[in-house]
């Protein structure tokens, strides 16, 4: 409070403009093997290009966990995605024994067991690839680490006349000269040319930029300078020097050039395509650009590459690192230091039951870390053998947090090439007997057949995705407490069959089991045809969206009411309550979740012994919206001259 010991005036301000708000309903969470993206750390992705660019593509191991994250993405764009770790997983690296980098925070801060890595202590040369697998052994980096390594004038000269057309020239003498380099005899036409191949004092050339014709293009004379070039000087602007940085200091030649290559096409199909490149970075721990920021080469490295890690300075390069004030940087052993990553592992190797379990619990079991709304529970085994470990897990986990859906397929051995449909539905029903009730889950009835445009194949994926997806289609076209299904909402996109497409007799089946059905209607499409929820028991819970029409108004209200915790438990701040969640109830009801409700919040249920307790209670009671799930058409043929009143009269 402010005293005034004189006249004056003093201003308070009392915010009592707290409101519900509406929290997020759409986020999906996965757990994925892939052939390459960071491990045990939860990713946001927008888009399968997304999905694409940090996971990479499907193969025939991790097809069905890569296609569970791409369909739910056909209907949402919010997907938090983690990566298996799968036993002998590493990222290729220069030499040594490859090591596992699971993502940044590992390789900065380690796991409690390995790493960090980013002291240049791990032994495995100069760079490695950002993620495990096999995808990093296509990488090349380069570094241009002197400005005589960028380019040399008059280097050496020819050994002797060499004629047209010829493609090994002999030098006075091939010290310092590498396969890739750009070379240039002084012809009239100014033809270069790339060695690929260096012995001695001999090179072998092809024609630069484009090998049009072989060898030279015109005789060469005896004693011709050569001028040598960097075969990538012409992505950088000028050769590496000093830095207006370090020449302030009294340093000297901090500067260098680094590229990243796709030298086998593995990654963008190009061989030899350029995928980023660093221009003019520094050796100096505190370099800085001309506009001030960060510029050793490390740090620009960890934070800039999509592609690699910085893991050690190369060999003879005894002051990078240090302070850029009167250091000279020494040049290493080679002016261009080149690598070649090996030893990449990863991406094809199914997880065990443990290690996708490790993956769900760390990241998606705790409401209050990660904020997801529709578990996607992908493949139900990893070997296809019909387990039900899986699903029982899922069930226990959004059981736990009590404020998201789990969504769960049977395995697929229970519906794909099984000849007779009803043993398929016989399958699928013995497959979820053994799951344990509960409303936060939602159980479908097999796979379906989608194309993969990556590798021209059909494949088999779990229809859990696809149902999450049309939850959050659902909540984009309508809300959360509207039902999923049917021929409105519940439209399956992407789909060229179903493994199981049960008859009325088998739905009724599954239907009776808590299983919804998936089925194609001639002329309608695929179509999500049941909204039960996993409950056992009739309830209203039983049903999809009255689950998450209160999952929905809890987690809204619950956020809403830590803007009372440490007030004091009276008449006035129980009223401010009632008037924050009213108008959000009332906006419910009037978006046709909820027909009535009623919110006591008072001295009948904050007594006094529950205020002693520092408690503060508020009670809820719903009627929610209910989905038809049942129609009865009843078609009544009448006499001629009959009047209808006397008929529905009499019916009535």
């Amino acid at each position: 409070m402010v005293d005034l010991v004189s006249p004056g005036v003093a201003i308070k301000e009392k915010d009592l403009t707290t409101s519900v708000r509406n929290e997020p309903t759409s986020i999906g969470g996965v757990c994925i093997i892939a052939e390459k993206g960071p491990i045990d750390q939860v990713v946001t992705i927008q888009s399968e290009q997304q999905l694409v660019d940090i996971f990479g593509k499907p193969n025939t191991t991790n097809h069905q966990y890569w296609f569970s994250a791409a369909s739910f993405l056909m209907y949402s764009n919010t997907l938090k995605v983690v990566r298996i770790e799968t036993t002998g997983a590493v990222n290729a690296c220069v030499s040594g024994t490859p090591i596992l980098i699971k993502n940044n925070m590992h390789y900065t801060d380690g796991d409690g067991t390995t790493g960090p890595y980013d002291d240049g202590s791990a032994n495995v040369g100069e760079w490695a690839g950002r993620s495990a697998g096999a995808w990093g052994n296509s990488l090349r980096i380069e570094a241009c680490n002197t400005a005589a390594g960028y380019s040399e004038a008059a280097k050496t000269t020819t050994a002797g006349v060499e004629a047209a057309g010829q493609t090994t020239i002999t030098l006075a003498s091939g010290t310092g000269f590498s396969a890739g380099d750009i070379v240039y005899f002084q012809e009239t036409s100014g033809q270069k040319y790339r060695v690929t191949s260096v012995s001695t004092n001999d090179i072998v050339i092809v024609r630069y930029p484009v090998a049009s014709a072989a060898g030279l293009a015109s005789e060469i004379a005896s004693g011709t300078n050569v001028d040598r070039e960097w075969r990538w000087a012409d992505q950088f602007e000028r050769a590496p020097g000093t830095s207006q940085f370090a020449t302030d200091r009294g340093g000297s030649n901090d500067e260098m050039h680094i590229i990243v290559i796709d030298e086998d096409s593995s990654i963008s199909g190009v061989e030899n395509e350029v995928l980023e490149k660093f221009d003019s970075v520094s050796k100096a721990s505190d370099g800085l650009t001309d506009e001030g920021n960060a510029n050793y080469y490390a740090d620009v490295i960890y934070t800039s590459s999509n592609y690699i890690y910085w893991m050690d300075h190369p060999a003879g390069a005894t002051n990078w690192g240090s302070l850029a004030a009167g250091t000279t940087f020494t040049v290493p052993t080679n002016s261009i230091d080149a690598n070649s990553l090996v030893g990449g592992v990863g991406g094809t190797t199914a997880p065990t039951e443990g290690q996708r379990q490790l993956a769900y619990s760390d990241h998606f079991s705790d409401p209050d870390i990660q904020d997801v709304n529709l578990v996607i529970a992908g493949p139900a085994s990893v070997n296809n053998g019909g387990a039900t470990t899986h699903a029982v897990f899922i069930t226990d986990l959004v059981e736990k947090r009590k404020d998201c859906v789990g969504f769960i397929s049977p395995d697929k051995s229970d519906v794909v090439n099984i000849s007779k449909s009803y043993v398929a539905a016989g399958n699928v029903k013995s497959f979820f007997d053994a799951v344990a009730s509960s409303s936060y889950t939602v159980f479908d009835s097999g796979y379906t057949k989608q194309y993969d445009k990556y590798n021209d194949v059909y494949r088999w994926v779990p229809l859990n995705a696809h149902i999450a997806g049309s939850c959050a289609r659902t909540d984009y076209l309508e809300d959360p407490w509207w039902s999923p299904a049917g021929i409105t909402r519940g439209q399956i996109r992407g789909t060229v069959g179903l493994g199981l497409n049960p008859t009325q007799t088998e739905r009724d089946l599954l239907y009776r089991a808590r299983i919804n059905p998936v089925v194609a209607f001639p002329g309608e499409g695929t179509i999500l045809f049941g909204d039960k929820t996993g409950l056992a028991r009739n309830s209203a819970f039983s049903r999809i969206n009255v689950r998450r029409l209160f999952i929905t108004i809890e987690e809204a209200i619950k956020v809403a009411a830590r803007s009372v915790l440490f007030e004091f438990n009276d008449q006035f701040t129980r009223d401010s309550f009632k008037a924050m969640v009213d108008p959000y109830l009332r906006d419910v009801q009037s978006r046709r979740g909820i027909i009535d409700y009623l919110v006591v919040c008072d001295e009948t249920n904050n007594t006094g012994q529950v205020i002693d307790n520092n408690e503060f209670r508020a009670d809820f009671y719903i009627k929610p919206a209910r989905s038809i799930n049942f129609i009865t058409l009843t078609f009544i043929a009448t006499r001629t001259g009959v009047d209808f009143s006397e008929v529905v009269g009499r019916a009535g």
